[in-house]
């Protein structure tokens, strides 16, 4: 008390010293930096006679303080020219607060991004994007996850990141482009602006409710006997309503005062609107220096005057007060009573700031933080020894109460807000409190002192039986004759004040809606999208919180709108890292329903924002957010993902890769997470299954050109497999062995579906197996060693067959250059070829020939092409039965398709089975079905299955031509089927054999079947064309030396290539024969 007793005299308040005031005036002199400025300081002018009154830095003295101030003011007003360019003396503050746009941390405040342009300045054009700050929001957010996630960020400060973050980005959005961009842009900007300051706002009650955690007062802080502040801190301690009262206290301070200090950065002002004059009532005292006596003026400038003489103070003097008093309300409202006080010292009025810090300054917040603040200062323990504990407390909070009744009396709105905040007199502070944060604030605190000072008159009801007990008589009380009983009762608080307070946090909640209680903008307020999070926060309701959020970013019923979500994407980026915090922060003290929902809502929202991600070219992002789904909806999105990008550049597909490697597991170890393995292999498998088609009335033609542009799709699938992961995965090494056995594995699937769909005599290439070739070329130089040890004869299996496919699609480019060089060469007469022309032509056709014959000849190896030497390894003991699954289109000799109907579906099966003896079918059970695509109305699905035999199926198959199953199927695609149209041939789109059980489930895949099928068609067609090309050669009168190596070749017993003819190839391979022996013989004649 001593201390306020000295702040509160007349020589505390130094005229002379202005270091106090300075740095709360807001609109105190700016020197312009202009060099003429300068120069006009120095010189004669009008500013000489007031710069006068300084020495250097100094102020020189002047007997009379009032004069002093005098002049000062004169000289506020002959400087008003020289302020900056756009400001005004007096402008309404509490418009320009309301505003919020300043609610976050100083210290992410850059000292460059606020140059401060005059309103006058040219707007120039910025290419830039407007969203690029927003956007950015987007890479640190899940930078900032990630590091979380790995453990290197606790989540309790990654919400203290979040807030931060938002932050950041509304500095830059607000502040960092100004006058760069056109109205409406800049309106945008400033809507963004505010919708992440508002996300700033609820990390940070994120943080206060859940992340702040929970401190006891320190035993050394603990005093005894014990003092009204501490054990009001004790019950904020253990209560848990007066606790989340207290956080939303602290949560709705800390906004404020990031604004004013941000407020403060930008602007170079803090609070403090009014002129240096204020606090001394300088008009006042000009009028009554005229001598005039008006009856409403006061006559005396004590601080009791006005309340003494129910008079008033001069106009310009109350405008001062009140523009003083609400910057004093708004420090109050930031929490910063020290620096209230401190601001009415600098204002002269160290009266006002003894009626703020009563106890000699001490900190009354029922905080621990608080506690901590004042240590072991025993100040309020020897007040309250002298007069019980809390009455002087009580005493302040009635004088503040009274002061605040009386002064709303004389209209002082901000005054008496000042003081009722004091004595949770709500229906005063509310009329000030003309935004939702303020409202919250006074409705918080007011609710908090109740329920404090509530249990302090408890404890002192408690205490003073305790010492009635123990014999204590009435000296020990200050007034005698006044009992303990009797001083609770005479302290109680009024009853409206009372009934006033909220009775429970949704009664809080609703007080804030009603519009009769509150505001109009307050109640407007709790309709924003920020404000309800909020209040759900607030009351714990997690689940309807989240039923809330995904109401908001659901996508439309219609699939095609999923990449447009219905609200602001910045609340998408929001309601995802809101459910990863909320599942990390406390996962052990969730209830069931509160774990489900998390995990089910949760999901869908996660699954949302990484949709909007990859909408928004943010692959590499996706990754972090898609590892927290279930597994179903992590694959799902991944093949979607991959799906969509196939074609696209591999920039962007090496993305989507990356974003899947380095996120999840390449191995399914649990069934809670998705795998790399899992994602991948339900890529390929969709990349062969039938597309859903709709003709609509069209009829698909030129069958060869569509299953061209299919296989491209089939091929570009593979490339996922085909990226180098990043060294920094676990088991690098063993994860790229494992890519590559898989592409060897799916390419040599896809080679035969290429070579049975490249049969057509046609110079295009097919794009499919080339594609391939290009993915695996850079693939196949890295070091086999590793690839080895996973599995050398499944490895060295596939290694060998790519072999074989690499060279038969040599040779078949070979042919279809040549082919292209003479269907050019046929359309130019042969008068008109040049000799280069056709010893290109005939180079070609030569080094055709030669790579048909390298690729029949049986190698050095002794291994003829596509050769199995595999031995299955079912057991005889258990029926095992083999199947062949193909899905084909009926093509017409001319290309086009034939539309399938049930009638040709069965006789088509009639043929099949036509293919195969009566005994055959008899003997090996065998099952033929045929039926319509149920994707795809013009193409079939045709299911051969029979009973596995020795040689077929058992053991080892030494006839390298598939068994029964390829001979019925290779019919069907030669379109030599005995009982159906002919010509008609079966256009396969995808093939796959397998071994399987009585039960018809699928054992494992029985790829000779495949390779028999691919030797059946592939080879005579290779002896055919190398016949195209030797009768061209003969037809020129060119000398053919390896027409007899292949004759020899096709008749001999020990290549058996012979038995893979069909009959009408034969008959072609005899025709061929016929024509170049007749070229011969005329050439040796002439």
């Amino acid at each position: 008390m001593d201390e306020d007793r000295a702040s509160s005299s007349p020589e505390y308040f130094d005229p002379r010293d202005l270091s106090g005031r300075e740095q709360y005036r807001r609109y105190r002199k700016r020197l312009s930096s202009s060099p003429s400025s300068l120069l006009r300081l120095k010189s004669g002018s009008k500013f000489s006679d007031t710069w006068l009154l300084y020495d250097d830095n100094s102020i020189l003295r002047r007997p009379n303080a009032a004069l002093f101030l005098e002049e000062i003011k004169h000289e506020a007003l002959n400087d008003e020219p020289d302020v900056f360019e756009g400001e005004f003396r007096a402008p309404d503050s509490s418009k320009r607060r309301n505003s919020g746009d300043a609610r976050v941390s100083p210290s992410h405040v850059s000292e460059s991004a606020y140059p401060g342009p005059p309103l006058g300045s040219i707007k120039q054009e910025d290419d830039g994007s407007v969203d690029t700050g927003e956007d950015a929001t987007f890479s640190m957010f899940a930078s900032l996850l990630d590091s979380a996630l790995q453990g290197l960020l606790p989540f309790a400060d990654l919400i203290l990141r979040f807030k931060s973050t938002c932050g950041d980005v509304f500095e830059s959005i607000r502040y960092g482009g100004i006058g760069r961009h056109r109205a409406v842009e800049n309106k945008l900007m400033q809507q963004k602006a505010r919708l992440l300051l508002d996300e700033a706002a609820t990390w940070s009650l994120l943080w206060y409710l859940f992340g702040k955690g929970n401190d006891d007062i320190p035993v050394d802080l603990i005093l005894s006997p014990s003092t009204s502040h501490q054990e009001a801190c004790q019950y904020v301690v253990n209560d848990m309503t007066a606790q989340l009262c207290l956080r939303i206290v602290q949560w709705l301070e800390g906004l404020t005062s990031e604004t004013l200090d941000l407020e403060k950065k930008v602007k170079g002002s803090h609070v403090g609107s009014y002129l240096p004059s204020s606090g001394v009532w300088h008009h006042t005292q000009q009028y009554l220096r005229r001598k005039n006596h008006g009856q409403t003026i006061v006559q005396h400038l004590d601080f009791d005057a006005p309340t003494r003489e129910a008079g008033q103070l001069h106009l310009d003097d109350r405008k001062q007060e009140e523009s003083l008093l609400e910057d004093v309300w708004i420090l109050l409202r930031a929490g910063r009573v020290p620096e209230a006080c401190d601001l009415c010292r600098s204002a002269g009025q160290a009266w006002r700031a003894a009626t703020l810090c009563p106890f000699g300054g001490v900190e009354l917040a029922p905080s621990v933080e608080a506690l901590q603040k004042n240590g072991k200062s025993r100040v309020l323990q020897a007040i309250e020894l002298e007069s019980d504990i809390g009455r002087q407390w009580r005493l302040w909070k009635w004088a503040s109460y009274c002061a605040s009744e009386k002064i709303a009396e004389q209209d002082g709105r901000y005054e008496a807000a000042v003081y009722a905040a004091q004595c949770s007199n709500l229906k005063r502070m509310l009329p000030v409190c003309a935004d939702w944060e303020s409202a919250c604030w006074a409705l918080a605190k007011s609710w908090l002192d109740v329920q404090v000072d509530q249990q302090l008159s408890q404890f002192r009801q408690v205490r003073s039986e305790q010492m009635r007990n123990y014999g204590v008589d009435g000296n020990s009380f200050p007034e005698e004759g006044l009992t303990p009983q009797s001083l609770v009762d005479s302290e109680s608080w009024p009853q409206h004040v009372i009934d006033q307070q909220p009775r429970d946090l949704s009664s809080l909640l609703q007080k804030l809606h009603s519009s009769d209680i509150v505001h109009e903008a307050v109640s407007k307020a709790c309709k924003e999208h920020h404000r309800q999070i909020e209040m759900n926060l607030m009351t714990g309701d997690i689940p309807n919180l989240l039923d809330v959020l995904w109401s908001w970013i659901s996508p439309a019923k219609d699939f095609q709108n999923i990449m447009r979500p219905q609200c602001d994407p910045q609340l998408i980026r929001f309601s995802a890292h809101f459910v990863l915090v909320l599942r990390y922060l406390f996962p052990d003290e969730m209830k069931d329903t509160f774990r489900n929902k998390l995990t089910t809502v949760g999901d869908y929202i996660l699954h949302v924002y990484a949709l909007f991600l990859f909408s928004k070219q943010h692959e590499e992002l996706v990754g972090v957010y898609a590892a927290q789904l279930a597994p179903h909806l992590c694959i799902d999105l991944f093949v979607h993902m991959m799906e969509e990008k196939l074609n696209d550049s591999f920039h962007t597909k090496h993305k989507i890769f990356l974003s899947a490697i380095r996120y999840l597991s390449f191995c399914s170890e649990e069934d809670s997470k998705a795998s790399f393995e899992d994602i991948i292999e339900r890529v390929l498998i969709r990349s062969r299954g039938t597309k859903i088609k709709r003709y609509d009335g069209e009829q698909p033609s030129d069958v060869a050109e569509q299953h061209r542009l299919q296989s491209l799709e089939k091929a570009n699938a593979v490339q996922w497999l085909c990226f180098t992961p990043p060294s920094t995965i676990p088991d690098f090494t063993v994860v790229n062995a494992k890519l590559l056995m898989r592409a060897l594995c799916h390419s040599n699937i896809l080679f035969r579906e290429f070579a049975l769909i490249s049969l057509w005599r046609i110079p295009k290439m097919p794009i499919g197996a080339h594609k391939l070739l290009s993915f695996l070329a850079e693939l196949l130089k890295q070091p086999m060693h590793t690839l080895l040890s996973l599995d050398k004869e499944v490895v060295a299996e596939n290694l060998h067959e790519f072999e074989d496919w690499r060279e038969y699609y040599s040779c078949d480019a070979t042919y279809r250059n040549w082919l292209k060089m003479e269907l050019e060469n046929a359309d130019v007469p042969p008068t008109d070829l040049s000799l280069e022309e056709k010893e290109r032509a005939v180079d070609a056709a030569n080094e055709a020939i030669a790579a048909s014959l390298s690729l029949l000849e049986i190698g050095k190896d002794g291994v003829p092409w596509l050769t199995c030497t595999e031995t299955s390894e079912c057991e005889a003991s258990e029926p095992v039965y083999i199947e062949l699954n193909a899905t084909a289109m009926l093509c017409l000799p001319s290309g086009e398709c034939l539309l399938p109907d049930p009638a040709s579906c069965t006789t088509l099966t009639s043929a099949l089975y036509a293919c195969i003896s009566e005994g055959d079918v008899l003997k090996r059970q065998v099952m033929i079905s045929v039926a319509i695509c149920s994707k795809d109305s013009y193409c079939v699905e045709v299911t051969l299955r029979c009973l596995a035999v020795a040689g077929d199926g058992l053991g080892f198959h030494g006839a390298n031509d598939g068994g029964i199953l390829a001979a019925t199927i290779t019919a069907a695609f030669k379109g030599e089927l005995s009982r159906f149209q002919a010509g008609v041939t079966l256009e396969i789109s995808r093939l796959d054999a397998w071994f399987s059980d009585c039960d018809g489930s699928l054992r494992s895949p029985a790829t000779y079947i495949v390779r028999g099928l691919c030797r059946r068609c592939c080879l005579p067609e290779l002896i055919l064309r190398s016949m195209q090309i030797l009768l061209a050669l003969a037809e020129t009168g060119e000398s053919v030396e390896d027409h007899d190596r292949l004759i020899e070749l096709v008749a001999s017993d020990a290549s058996g290539l012979h038995r893979l003819f069909s009959q009408r190839q034969l008959q072609e391979f005899l025709v061929f024969e016929r024509d170049f022996t007749l070229y011969r013989m005329e050439a040796a004649e002439a």
